[in-house]
This record gives C-alpha cells, structure tokens and sequence, in this order.
C-alpha cells in the first residue's frame, strides 16, 4: 500500500476512535454495554470495548448519488432494544461530530460528511497527489 495512503487510513482511524470515545461520553448509562464486550478503555483499540464500534469502510458507491466514499458504521454492542429513532439520534450526533472534527483531522483535503440514504459516507478528494 502506498505510504501517503496508510497515512489517510491513519488519520481516518483517529477520527472514528474520537468518534468513539464521543459516543460513549454522549451514552454513557443509556445502553447496558453487552456482557461478552470488555469495558471501556480495556481493549487496545476503542472499537474493540465499551458500548460502541465505530468503524470505516471504503465504498466505490456504485449507486449513490454521492459516489464513492468511506461509511462510517456505528454499531451500537448492547443486549436492550435500540429503537430506530435513538438510532437516527446517534448517526445525527455522529455527523455533527465528524463535520466539525473533519478539517481538523485532515486540514489539507476538502472532505465533507453526507447522509447517503440511511447511511454516513465521507465524501470529497482523497487523492494522493502526484505520483
């Protein structure tokens, strides 16, 4: 993989473990975390503990209107029922967490946070410049 490419990833990690840790501060008693999921803070990797799993996936977005992106999946690791309007509350909260958090993490890129259907997608340039 190409270095400047790992670097994005990089970068993109960071953002969804802040996003992460977000997320459990904003839900903190809300949800029971599931019983096989080790608490917050003891997993080497945010996603790997607590009540959340935020993660991103390259998408071509064959069939979006917006193209191709990364989704930012936000997986809620509880037993109790999540109904689908605290769902929408969470991906809100998550897009205006990331549209603020975006210029921040990659100052250098013109990337924006959409909602393509019922889904988050990072959307804009990620180029790697010239080869």
């Amino acid at each position: 993989m190409d270095p400047r490419q790992e670097e994005f990833e990089s970068s993109l990690n960071v953002l969804c473990n802040e996003l992460d840790n977000y997320l459990e501060d904003s839900y903190e008693g809300v949800f029971g975390r599931h019983p096989n999921r080790p608490g917050r803070g003891s997993g080497a990797n945010p996603s790997f503990d607590g009540l959340f799993c935020t993660t991103a996936a390259f998408t071509l977005g064959y069939g979006s209107q917006y193209g191709r992106g990364y989704l930012i999946n936000i997986d809620v690791r509880t037993l109790e029922r999540v109904s689908a309007q605290q769902m929408e509350e969470i991906k809100n909260k998550a897009l205006v967490f990331t549209k603020a958090k975006l210029p921040v993490v990659f100052p250098k890129r013109k990337l924006d946070i959409v909602r393509d259907g019922n889904l988050l997608k990072i959307v804009g340039d990620f180029s790697l410049g010239d080869v």
